[in-house]
């Protein structure tokens, strides 16, 4: 353990830690103070005795995330690896924690014969991000299959909601202030576990197929317009391959920006704004991104 590191008494504190290693895109400053914490329990107490000063980020696997070059001036709570519990809830219910992997949910449930979750495999996510924003793909969305939730607050204090404590929308959950999720209970309808895990695999080969899956990405980084695609109208705007630094539009889907080897967070941000200037130029529109952006310039 090193002089930055801590063992506290289960969960594990660093200082500075760089948040590039954290991120899906790979890029990003350090983090004042980086916690990852043994279970839902050591959290709470984590945070119950956390500087009521100090801002806390909550990731998972750091995707739909970025953070600028110069870091994160509080705690970044690292959730992925952590809280990891996942458990079967009576013959149609799955709950889990919000450091389980979307793409684990889905498999989990594709194997215990439940159908609806199938499109959780194509969301490069974790359980808590995808309650946050609602995450969705191939038609699916997170919320359909919600019946309740478990949050916690800046005290350490955890509660079960249900869904009606929260406004759900097209990427956009907007639930009582000061609260994150920890843990998510899920309905599925029963099917044929051999045609869910089918479902599953034509869904990754889609995937793999349509988006440049083998380069640091964030996933979609808007959210698409009311009745029409975000990468329709930036391929229409004539960006595609357009590149900043080393961030670049993807030639295979519009919609995403891709980091092709030596992108900093400056050069992804100043790619993101220079398409919402051109496709609003272009067609009146002003894109919103469904990226999450944090922290301090370089």
């Amino acid at each position: 353990m090193t002089a930055a590191e801590a063992d506290m008494g289960g969960g594990v504190l660093r200082e500075h830690e760089p948040m590039a290693r954290h991120t899906s895109w790979r890029v990003g400053g350090p983090a004042r103070l980086f916690y990852r914490p043994a279970g839902v329990d050591d959290l709470a107490a984590f945070l119950a005795g956390l500087d009521p000063d100090l801002p806390v980020l909550m990731v998972g696997l750091g995707s739909n995330l970025l953070v600028r070059d110069g870091g994160f001036p509080g705690v970044v709570i690292a959730l992925q690896g952590a809280l990891d519990r996942l458990v079967r809830v009576g013959p149609e219910g799955f709950e889990a924690e919000a450091g389980v992997t979307c793409a684990r949910l889905a498999r989990a449930a594709a194997r215990a014969g439940l159908t609806g979750a199938e499109f959780l495999a194509g969301i490069p996510g974790t359980v808590g991000g995808a309650l946050a924003m609602n995450a969705g793909a191939f038609g699916g969305e997170t919320w359909a299959a919600v019946t309740a939730v478990q949050t916690i607050d800046r005290r350490g204090v955890l509660r079960w909601r249900d869904p009606s404590d929260f406004e759900v929308g097209y990427r956009r959950v907007v639930g009582p202030p000061g609260e994150w999720f920890v843990a998510g209970r899920f309905r599925y309808a029963p099917g044929d576990p051999a045609a869910a895990q089918a479902r599953i695999r034509a869904l990754l080969a889609r995937r793999g197929a349509t988006q440049p899956t083998r380069q640091p990405s964030c996933g979609s980084v808007f959210r698409n317009p009311p009745g029409d695609h975000a990468a329709r109208l930036i391929e229409a705007a004539g960006l595609k391959g357009t590149c900043i630094g080393g961030a670049c539009v993807s030639d295979r889907h519009a919609n995403f920006i891709v980091n092709t080897g030596a992108a900093t967070a400056t050069d992804i941000e100043r790619l993101i704004r220079h398409v919402q200037a051109q496709v609003e130029a272009a067609f009146g529109v002003r894109l919103e991104p469904e990226v999450r952006i944090v922290g301090v310039p370089s």
